[in-house]
């Protein structure tokens, strides 16, 4: 229990501190106009209250990631914790506002135009491509993923067939109005449905004594579990999550002030981390331990637990309410993935989104593919998705690295996490049966190298840049420093 607790407390400590420290060292201008305002379309860039926009962010970065993958984390037991603290502190916080300040100062710019403003062009098309595949599949598996909750809280009463078609429904509306009329609208309703469920089960763990793992020094590294990489791709949401970096530039467009940042995109990484750690804390107490916790798994999947758990804490009625909180969760991270998807390709064909017929060209193949795709198991869905989110994560944590570089500022606050995330993520695609399928050993040796190569690229890159693209050096400074 202590361990929860202190864990809960210093992601909390840490918003104050570390996240203040982040904010000083990129330097907000309060008197910049932001895009909200310079490009105002009265669809995707109008400003929005910072309330507003935090509750929209929380829903948009939180979908089933802060709730499934800490449960499958629980498994590892509580060094779980540890990831999840340190994790969001020092890597998913920083990846999300460097990423949303960043797009700010770049008229509100999404990852690929980003990639390829600062790593070069060659890379705004392989991350456009790339991201637009994160999407896809974020969008599928946040289909999937709510429609089985809704079935099971129904005892089947509806049939899945139109309860997908019901959610996709609801994605069309939602990625072609303009953002104030759906999203702007209901997210902050739904945003409060949610911290109150989470609240609910933490709170309900914490006062009738749960038995929460403490950590230790035996249960650091779990039996037939090799921490290294698989606990850092299982909990992605929560810790840290290269999603987030597709949907940080949707409030990049509505944020009214660069000062707002911190409480919007620090900030709300924090409170997801908080989420992360409610839910694995219920997989490791509310089961009977690690067997348990298997068990139900294997017969229903993370949505079995969430089921049960909300009902043993909250009972039938409250229960009921928690589940529809954590349903809402993917729900509204699914239609803002496939806003997000529609924005890039638009932005990357440079094709006016101001008519709704033209959202609607670009969305419709988006959602046919889509659909296609839920025919796929769940698991596989899921364990492409984990390495395509966090490789996302390390090309934004590069790309933060690379801004902050340039700018003559501390680049080492995105430049480690980036780092042990490409060591992981290289890791697990070398060893993983959907990747190349080598040993353990031989994959910690071929990404260690890989590793070691591309940050050299990166140095090699950002001395280059520095000193030869003498207009991106003072573009990027005039806009970095504080007034």
């Amino acid at each position: 229990m202590y361990t929860f607790i202190f864990g809960v407390v210093l992601l909390i400590v840490g918003y104050f501190t570390y996240g203040k420290f982040i904010e000083k060292l990129f330097g907000v201008k309060e008197e910049r106009k932001t895009p909200a305002y310079t490009s105002q379309d009265g669809v995707d860039y109008l400003p929005m209250n910072t309330p507003k926009n935090s509750l929209i962010q929380l829903l948009n970065i939180a979908g089933v990631g802060p709730i499934f993958g800490p449960i499958m984390g629980a498994l590892y037991g509580p060094v779980a914790f540890i990831w999840i603290v340190v994790g969001c502190i020092f890597a998913g916080a920083v990846h999300d506002y460097l990423t949303g300040m960043i797009s700010i100062r770049n008229r509100g710019a999404h990852l690929p135009e980003l990639a390829g403003k600062f790593l070069g062009k060659f890379m705004k098309h392989v991350v456009n491509a790339f991201t637009v595949l994160l999407l896809l599949l974020v969008g599928t598996v946040f289909v999937t993923a709510p429609a089985e909750l809704l079935h099971d809280l129904m005892n089947g009463w509806a049939a899945m067939g139109y309860i997908v078609g019901a959610i996709f429904l609801y994605y069309i509306l939602a990625t072609l109005l303009p953002i104030d009329k759906i999203i702007g609208r209901f997210y902050p309703i739904f945003g409060a449905l949610l911290v109150i469920s989470a609240i609910g089960v933490g709170a309900g763990m914490v006062f009738t004594g749960a038995p929460i793992p403490e950590l230790t020094l035996e249960n650091m590294h779990p039996d037939n579990a090799p921490i290294f990489p698989l606990l850092f791709l299982t909990i992605s949401c929560g810790a840290l999550s290269g999603f987030h970096a597709t949907q940080t530039p949707i409030i990049s467009r509505t944020t009214q002030n660069e000062k707002h940042g911190r409480k919007i995109f620090y900030g709300m990484m924090i409170a997801e981390g908080i989420i992360a750690m409610i839910w694995a804390a219920a997989g490791m107490s509310l089961f009977n331990g690690p067997t348990g916790l298997n068990e139900i798994l294997a017969n229903g999947g993370p949505a079995a637990v969430v089921s049960e758990a909300s009902t043993i804490m909250l009972g039938a009625i409250g229960g009921t309410l928690a589940i529809l909180g954590v349903i809402i969760l993917p729900i509204t991270s699914g239609d803002t993935a496939f806003r997000s998807a529609r924005m890039i390709i638009a932005d990357y064909f440079n094709y006016s989104q101001t008519k709704i017929l033209n959202r609607l060209w670009i969305a419709l193949p988006l959602f046919v593919i889509s659909i296609a795709l839920t025919q796929i198991d769940f698991t596989l869905l899921w364990r492409y998705f984990s390495w395509a989110n966090q490789s996302t994560a390390v090309i934004a944590l590069f790309i933060g690295s690379m801004y902050l570089y340039i700018a003559r500022k501390n680049y080492w606050v995105s430049l480690i996490p980036g780092a042990f995330m490409l060591m992981a993520t290289t890791t697990y695609i070398l060893n993983a049966s959907i990747g190349f399928g080598l040993s353990l050993r031989t994959s910690y040796i071929g990404a260690a190298i890989i590793s070691v190569i591309l940050i050299a690229i990166f140095f090699y890159a950002a001395k280059n840049t520095r000193t030869k693209d003498i207009a991106l050096e003072e573009d990027v400074s005039k806009w970095s420093k504080t007034a």
